[in-house]
């Protein structure tokens, strides 16, 4: 079981995550929706694709730009698409 945690909220748990360059990667139904608001940015990853990212909301606080997922991955990464993973402080552990 793989799970994510920012300010002592469990915001993601799967026994189903994807890990690709060292990065877990969640289904999208495993993770608290309440938990992520869209964010405007995006990134691009050459072998990937384009990212979109989520920030992670617990109560008040707000972790910027903290999520990202491809909506549309390129086929070398389509094993990561409906999936969302984490950084900037969020703790993930299996």
């Amino acid at each position: 079981m793989v799970e994510a945690q920012w300010k002592g909220t469990v915001i993601a748990i799967s026994d189903a995550c994807v890990v690709v360059e060292g990065n877990q990667y969640f289904p999208a139904a495993a993770v608290h929706p309440e938990n992520l608001k869209p964010s405007a940015r995006t990134s691009v990853c050459p072998w990937k694709g384009t990212a979109h990212y989520y920030d992670v909301v617990v109560g008040d606080e707000v972790n910027k730009d903290a999520a990202w997922y491809y909506p549309d991955p390129k086929p070398a990464a389509s094993e990561i698409k409906d999936r969302i993973a984490f950084w900037k402080g969020v703790e993930v552990r299996a």
